[in-house]
């Protein structure tokens, strides 16, 4: 099975158009795995839009600012329509001619209740940042790298300040350049007890030597071939020193499929953006063409363009649509979802209610052009004899009557 359809960039005159090898990737689509990165869009941006509310004085916010925000947001149409499909998250109204949103009376419940998660969950966050730092090459990571990638790991906004600073002998923050972009977190103590992997413990619990597995269609036979052939080779622990490791050799690519596998199951919803975990290529010791090993590896890695976001999940993470372990702070997350399809049920509610009532409205007018048309029509027949006979302001004519005088009128106007 061809699964990296490449194509050599094009270029087309007058005007010059670049195509990234990026558009040309290709892996069969799992329904599953579509369908719970498409019920995570929508969470993703009414989650964005809340951190803004709240950061807003009073933790409210004009209508009008929020409409600047959906650009960076990748949303069209009007903010306002947008908030109104979720009343059960947030709350919009109207003073002196300006709409405001603010967050609901159990969207802050909610709030309240992963802020608490996130409190107990504060030694959890730091031995996830310590196994990260133990991943990379110098044990080192940059900080603006890391934030795009900290909700991925259920990293709070303010972890610098909140979990670095409690757990010192772990963590320093150093800038060895001067750069203020160049400000890094170092790991200062290695913790052997945490120098294990996702896979290594799995083995450990059933006693068997540490390998992958694989969640393939028994129809790919080629590809089953290709995964067992791979799998032979003796695993390599992601937190090994690489040095010794020739780039290119079937070792190094066993290591670095452990990388990327670690790397996710660490993540909080097993899925990173494959362009955000590129960024660590050099931290990581990542291949250039990160997408050509993932593609190589469809029995471990999933592959998805949806939303024109290239997603990495791992298969063995999710059973169906459902992630097989939860987090704490998921759970309460998925709160979240539930009470925004609430508020969107409810939104679609109104609107279907709302449709009846225009409809019905519709209805009425047309009755009511129907009675009057009838009445007309009565009155006609009311106005008649039932021969034919239709009042005139001369008298009453029949139509013989009527053509007999209209000939009569004719023939003395010749005469004349």
């Amino acid at each position: 099975m061809n699964l990296l359809n490449y194509v050599k960039p094009t270029f087309y005159s007058p005007s010059f158009h670049f195509f990234r090898p990026f558009s040309l990737w290709s892996m069969r689509k799992d329904p599953d795995l579509e369908s719970a990165l498409s019920r995570n869009r929508r969470w993703i941006v009414n989650n964005q839009l809340k951190n803004i509310i709240l950061r807003c004085p009073n933790q409210i916010a004009p209508i009008k600012f929020l409409q600047k925000k959906f650009k960076t947001l990748d949303l069209q149409g009007k903010a306002l329509n947008w908030l109104r499909k979720y009343p059960c998250c947030f709350e919009v109204y109207l003073e002196n001619d300006e709409y405001y949103c603010q967050l609901t009376k159990r969207m802050r419940s909610l709030i309240d209740e992963e802020e608490s998660a996130k409190d107990m969950q504060d030694p959890v966050i730091a031995e996830r940042l310590t196994k990260l730092l133990m991943l990379s090459l110098n044990k080192r990571l940059n900080i603006v790298k890391l934030n795009e990638l900290k909700r991925n790991f259920g990293f709070p906004d303010d972890y610098l300040i909140r979990i670095v600073p409690n757990f010192s002998e772990r963590f320093r923050i150093v800038n060895y350049s001067g750069r203020r972009c160049s400000m890094e977190i170092e790991l200062l103590s290695w913790d052997q007890s945490l120098a294990v992997s996702t896979i290594e413990t799995l083995a450990q619990r059933q006693n068997i030597e540490p390998c992958f597995s694989c969640s393939l269609p028994i129809t790919w036979v080629k590809s089953w071939d290709k995964f067992r052939e791979f799998n032979e080779t003796p695993y390599i622990s992601p937190y090994l020193d690489p040095i010794g490791l020739v780039e290119g050799s079937k070792e190094m690519e066993k290591r670095t499929v452990g990388l990327v596998h670690e790397l996710l199951s660490l993540t909080l919803w097993k899925k990173v953006s494959i362009v955000k975990l590129g960024h660590f290529r050099r931290e990581f010791g990542l291949p250039e063409k990160l997408n050509v090993l993932l593609l190589k590896h469809p029995g471990i890695f999933y592959v998805s363009n949806k939303y024109q976001i290239y997603t990495v999940l791992l298969k063995e993470g999710y059973n169906g649509s459902e992630l097989v372990n939860k987090d704490p702070l998921v759970s309460v997350k998925e709160k979240f979802g539930v009470l925004m399809q609430e508020g969107l049920h409810e939104y679609n509610r109104r609107h279907h209610l709302l449709n009846l009532e225009k409809k019905k409205l519709q209805g009425i007018l047309v009755k009511k052009t129907e009675r009057i048309k009838d009445r007309s029509c009565q009155m006609f027949e009311e106005d008649g004899d039932g021969d034919g006979v239709i009042k005139q302001r001369g008298g009453l004519l029949d139509t013989e009557e009527r053509k007999r005088h209209d000939e009569g009128e004719l023939q003395s106007l010749y005469k004349k």
